[in-house]
């Protein structure tokens, strides 16, 4: 059609309208398109969520249907790690039972501290050893080793007849221990992915359950009946079910380099000079502390000397400034751990020499600690509580800390005996809740090839405050005369000494709440 030729409005209005309602189709279609394509991409993010959160990233893809330390994957590596650490709780709590009996019949009451620290003095060198030799070469050698090494250690305080001897022979069970426990720590990295792993930690807490009722009974009917050696001899027996369990499950699931391909990364010469240098300064400072003289002042500035430097060294930056994340996870495990323990080895002493228990009663006091130390343990390791567990931490300190306060009011003849097993059992739950979250968080912030070495600096800062804390609590307690308490087997006037016991409990409490600021600032700042 030309311009001159007449114009045709219907036909103009019609061809209008059918370009404005393919406009609007377009638009529509368009509209409903984008639409769509939102909802399309809204349910693939929860899809990406539901499956992050069924199957952590962590989880290799043969695992990801499996979920439990005890399905078929795990069920057997499970159960021998923690027989490992029940043999490890049966001597802590039977050798806890029997050793104010053995140090008194070895004339080694003033060096009682000392048999207690011996053990994590030498185990500061093994768990620097254990983890890079876990790292180098996967953690069943040093595991092996470590648990020879800890029943030799057993049968050589079994048959010392000074009590200079009794204490070489705790020192090889450190040795054996510190090996021992770092090992494990890098099983636990490298078999189980991250949602287990506050399970399987429950799961080390429950087995000292049984230990802690049954190993000071049985430990203190055998010392009453047979004699003190026949505990440290006879655990060594119980070497084998770990041994059968653990070492053929291990060497499956978890032995060998990180990383096969490459060359076996060489010991670092350094470190094993530090804690070298770490053990060597820890026993310096322990004797001098246990040896009050002017000259006792040599061995304590050659000790501080040594010490000093090599912790700084072996520990992460930041540590004794308690920094933000993973230094405070370290630091508040060693002053938790050292405050308890502290405490805890003169507990039956005390009930022994002050309120006349006998060595199953006094061992007995303390079975309760089990079973809330599992407790704790098993709360901290609730998924609904992983969001708080900080502040879990904060409340278990606080629980530590007031039941290491409670314990010596019992040194006042109207306070009845049994308030220290209810206080130390919510002492125990507190640490059951700590220390648990500790190991929990510190593989959550460890690379697969770093978990050796740091799962080392946390058993060292462990092992080391309580060497140093049993050192500081045994020189206050022997300088107020708790050295002659042991000569009386009930409290009398001569040989009752509250103050020195009052010396020791009273200042771990202190460090106890200092441990409850420390939980504060194990959360980085974004």
């Amino acid at each position: 059609m030309s311009s001159l030729e007449p114009s045709d409005p219907a036909g103009i209005a019609a061809d209008a309208d059918a370009d404005r309602a393919d406009r609007v189709t377009d638009r529509d279609l368009d509209r409903v398109t984008d639409r769509a394509d939102r909802v399309i991409d809204r349910v693939d993010h929860i899809t990406d969520r539901v499956t992050d959160r069924a199957v952590p990233a962590d989880l290799d893809p043969p695992l990801a249907g499996r979920d439990g330390v005890l399905d078929r994957a795990h069920r057997a590596l499970s159960v021998g790690i923690v027989s490992v650490v029940l043999l490890i709780a049966f001597e802590a709590t039977a050798v806890g039972t029997a050793m104010p009996v053995a140090a008194r019949e070895l004339d080694g009451i003033p060096l009682y501290a000392f048999a207690f620290s011996a053990y994590f003095t030498t185990s500061l060198f093994a768990m620097v050893l254990s983890g890079q030799w876990s790292d180098r070469a996967g953690p069943l050698a040093p595991l092996t080793t470590g648990i020879s090494a800890f029943a030799a250690g057993l049968l050589l305080s079994g048959t010392a007849g000074t009590m200079w001897l009794f204490i070489l022979g705790r020192a090889v069970q450190g040795l054996g221990g510190g090996l021992v426990i770092v090992a494990l720590y890098v099983v636990v990295s490298r078999a189980y992915a991250e949602h287990l792993r506050p399970a399987i930690m429950a799961a080390f807490a429950a087995s000292w359950v049984v230990p802690s009722i049954v190993g000071p009974l049985a430990s203190g009917t055998i010392t009453e009946h047979l004699g003190w050696r026949w505990v440290f001899v006879g655990i060594p027996v119980l070497v084998v079910l770990p041994l059968a369990l653990a070492l053929p499950a291990i060497r499956r699931t978890a032995s060998g380099p990180t990383d096969p391909q490459a060359p076996p990364a060489p010991f670092d010469r350094r470190r094993i000079r530090l804690a070298l240098a770490i053990s060597l300064g820890a026993g310096l400072l322990q004797y001098a502390g246990q040896d009050l003289r002017w000259l006792s002042l040599v061995p304590a500035a050659a000790g501080a000397a040594l010490l000093v430097p090599a912790a700084l060294g072996l520990l992460p930056r930041g540590t004794y400034r308690a920094a933000r994340g993973l230094p405070s996870v370290v630091l508040l495990r060693g002053v938790s751990a050292g405050a308890f323990v502290s405490a805890e080895s003169f507990v039956p002493l005390m009930l022994v020499t002050e309120r006349g228990l006998s060595p199953t009663l006094a061992g007995f006091s303390l079975a309760l600690g089990g079973a809330t130390w599992a407790l704790g343990s098993y709360i901290q390791s609730r998924p609904r509580v992983e969001p708080h567990r900080e502040r879990l931490m904060v409340l278990g300190m606080v629980l530590v800390a007031a039941a290491i306060a409670a314990v010596p009011t019992v040194l006042i003849p109207s306070v009845p005996v049994w308030v220290v097993g209810v206080a130390w059992g919510f002492g125990c739950l507190g640490m059951g809740m700590v220390i648990a979250s500790t190991s929990v968080l510190l593989l959550k912030l460890s690379a697969p090839k770093e978990a050796g070495a740091n799962s080392a600096a946390l058993q060292i800062s462990d092992a080391l405050s309580n060497v140093l804390l049993l050192a500081a609590g045994g020189a206050a307690f022997a300088a107020l005369g708790g050295g002659a308490a042991g000569a009386a087997h009930t409290a009398s006037a001569a040989g009752s000494h509250p103050g020195a016991f009052a010396a020791v409990f009273l200042p771990m409490a202190a460090v106890a709440l200092v441990g409850a600021w420390v939980a504060t600032r194990l959360r980085t700042r974004p």
